[in-house]
């Protein structure tokens, strides 16, 4: 995953986050951080697979 994707998912997960803060739905909040907990944990992997480097 290169970083502009990663970047791009990871602001899309925290925009979703507070989008459910601002309506008033917790559901939605935490939809968007697991969403973003999930693309930095994918990231995290893919960087060990490949050895480290980004």
């Amino acid at each position: 995953m290169n970083l502009i994707t990663f970047w791009f998912l990871a602001l899309l997960g925290l925009a979703v986050e507070v989008l459910g803060l601002v309506i008033g739905r917790q559901d939605v909040h935490y939809a968007g951080a697991l969403a973003t907990a999930g693309v930095v944990a994918v990231h995290l992997l893919l960087v060990r697979r490949d050895g480290g480097t980004e």
